[in-house]
């Protein structure tokens, strides 16, 4: 069947989903993580205590929302619209969540459709809130019933140099160290799926820059501290091609930032960016 309006509210979970010290060395690699970041990419470092990047609840967060029941759409055209979460703890580099999670909206933008959905994760030894995330997935060639187009406010940055700027450089095989993170969607690594979605070649996760992007963050704004960081989210507004450099640009004040992400040309691919930090 085709998009289903209708599947807005529906829920799902408890979805139980766990992972160990390995998965979050490689999320740190697949993010371009290195050797000055140790406490994020080895476990046995001495006097260095392994720590999770905030952006790894992306990767763990996210489970329950009944996504199957939103009707159908072809995957080629499927992109990451926005993506944000929340922390109530410091993610563990061993653990285990329960999450649940709902069908949020079903947007319809004329062109495409956005489905967009939210889900909290409680830590299953605990019993305590971990998580949020809320994430909008972007299905070109999906709209047009005559549908909400849904909210379209927008952020409004300063007339202002940035307090805090951060340049990474993604490599060529990026996508590929990425993927092991568990998204094997093969837009990202086959040059003949790209194409059939209308990419002159695999492009890199929109999560992957978006990692980037909270390394940046996490860096400039909480010392590199994943206890202090409390919320991100963003729109993806561009793809990015693996090999690209990715100019984090952040504007603070007080305990909340807005930041965008341009490449090396200068286009934004991280648009309407906010974090919170303590």
């Amino acid at each position: 069947m085709p998009i289903n309006p209708d599947a807005v509210g529906e829920t799902g979970g408890p979805v139980a989903r766990s992972w160990n010290s390995k998965d979050a060395l490689l999320y740190a690699v697949g993010i371009g993580a290195g050797t000055d970041e140790l406490s994020f990419t080895t476990e046995n470092t001495r006097g260095v205590t392994q720590r999770v990047f905030p952006t790894f609840a992306v990767i763990v967060g996210g489970g329950g929302t009944p996504m199957h029941k939103a009707g159908t759409y072809d995957r080629t055209k499927m992109v990451h619209g926005e993506q944000g979460f929340e922390l109530f703890d410091e993610i563990p580099p061993d653990g285990e969540i329960e999450s649940t999670g709902r069908i949020a909206g079903i947007w319809d933008k004329g062109a495409a459709a956005v489905l967009e959905s939210e889900s909290e994760s409680f830590d299953k030894a605990t019993g305590k809130r971990l998580l949020k995330t809320r994430s909008m997935l972007f299905c070109r060639g999906e709209g047009g019933w005559g549908g909400d187009r849904g909210p379209s406010a927008k952020l409004a940055y300063p007339d202002a140099e940035p307090t805090h700027q951060v340049t990474y450089a993604t490599r060529e095989d990026q996508a590929l160290t990425y993927r092991l993170s568990g998204d094997r969607n093969p837009l990202h690594s086959d040059p003949a799926f790209a194409a059939a979605g209308g990419f002159e070649k695999p492009i890199l996760h929109g999560l992957c820059t978006y990692g980037f992007t909270g390394r940046a963050l996490l860096h400039s704004l909480c010392n590199g501290d994943p206890s202090r960081f409390r919320s991100m989210n963003a729109r993806f507004s561009r793809p990015v091609i693996p090999g690209d450099t990715l100019t984090v640009s952040m504007w603070a004040d007080g305990n909340e930032a807005l930041f965008r992400t341009t490449n090396q040309n200068g286009d934004v691919v991280i648009d309407q960016g906010r974090c919170t930090f303590g």
